[in-house]
């Protein structure tokens, strides 16, 4: 049997790695539950910090809360609307107190009423942000949790692979496939499945924040999402090398946890660092040119409109020749390890040359 190109090898191995992970039902419990998240970020705020507060009112008192977000209740008695907050069917009762008012509560003080009946003066931002605190706060979540659950499932690779070697399929593989090949085939069928995926959350995330009411930042959002698929699928290849690699250097998967800690490290770190430091400008802008934080950091600060499209540019093309490096560290350990069996693989015998 004609060995096959490395083309033709990488595209083979692909098509096999997809067809494995398709037809896993973990692979499509995940995808749904991610999409359900998503959903549950955008609209369970909107549906639960919607409702205003309820409250009870009397005689007088009625004036000081109309105009107010509240939920008024007129009643006619203050002895009434106590037993109204100690039935718990509002949350505090407004009352004539002499010449103003006072505020009936249960156990603490409704400070959600409170600043509702508070005078609060006229602001005026000089230098007003494009998304508030809360929306940014909110993006770096959803872009972090993306990322980081994309990341994480690149260790589906190291699994794969310590499976080919434990059962020894590897010996076969390696006789019709060029080791480089195997490798490339599969980051590029992850590369494929992960894309799709995004490209179905990129296209729900607008759906989403209509459904919550949020279309304002549709305009936002969609510049940060065209920005962050790039960024997330060059961040993916990045990782992807380093968990093949991960599986190459041992022949069990109960040993694969050896070798996963440093992964793990690349791929989570970056995600708490970024959580973190967000608000942070002067952070941010740093890791937003750190390869490993790039792909949340830089998408975040152009979300925020903090940065320009040349900035972006230029992290990108950082983050790419990063991968590149990656890629041929990888390649040669993934090389030097993949046929070697027993005890976990040294890093340094893994890059010796063969002999």
């Amino acid at each position: 049997m004609a060995r096959a190109t490395f083309t033709q090898a990488t595209w083979l191995v692909a098509e096999r790695e997809m067809k494995t992970l398709v037809s896993s039902k973990g692979f499509w419990i995940g995808f749904v539950f991610t999409i359900a998240g998503l959903f549950a970020l955008t609209v369970l705020p909107t549906v639960f910090g919607g409702n205003d507060p309820k409250v009870a009112a009397v005689g007088s008192a009625v004036q000081a809360v109309q105009g107010k977000q509240l939920d008024v209740r007129e009643v006619g008695s203050v002895q009434e609307a106590s037993d109204l907050v100690r039935d718990d069917e509002v949350e505090a009762a407004v009352v004539p107190d002499g010449g103003g008012i006072k505020v009936l509560a249960l156990n603490d003080p409704p400070n959600d009423v409170i600043r509702q009946l508070v005078e609060s003066p006229p602001v005026e931002l000089l230098d007003p942000a494009a998304v508030s605190s809360a929306q940014r706060s909110v993006t770096v979540i959803v872009f972090g949790l993306v990322f980081l659950m994309f990341g994480m499932g690149g260790a589906a690779i190291a699994q794969s692979t310590v499976t080919e070697k434990q059962t020894r399929i590897v010996e076969i593989l390696v006789s019709t496939v060029p080791v480089r090949a195997l490798l490339a085939g599969k980051i590029l069928g992850h590369v494929i499945l992960t894309l799709g995926q995004v490209v179905v959350l990129a296209l729900t995330a607008p759906i989403a924040l209509r459904v919550a009411g949020l279309s304002e930042l549709l305009a936002v959002v969609v510049p940060a999402l065209g920005w962050f698929v790039p960024f997330l699928m060059l961040g993916f290849v990045l990782t992807a090398s380093l968990w093949a690699v991960a599986g190459a250097l041992v022949s069990r998967q109960e040993d694969l946890g050896s070798t996963m800690g440093l992964v793990m490290l690349a791929v989570m770190g970056p995600y708490f660092l970024v959580q973190f430091l967000f608000e942070n400008s002067g952070a941010l802008a740093v890791l937003s040119y750190v390869p490993f934080t790039a792909g949340v950091a830089m998408p975040v600060r152009m979300f925020a409109q903090q940065a320009q499209p040349w900035e972006a540019l230029v992290s990108m093309g950082v983050l790419a020749a990063t991968v590149v490096v990656i890629l041929l560290v990888a390649s040669r350990l993934y090389t030097g390890s993949l046929l070697q069996t027993g005890a976990r693989v040294k890093l340094a015998k893994a890059w010796a040359p063969a002999e």
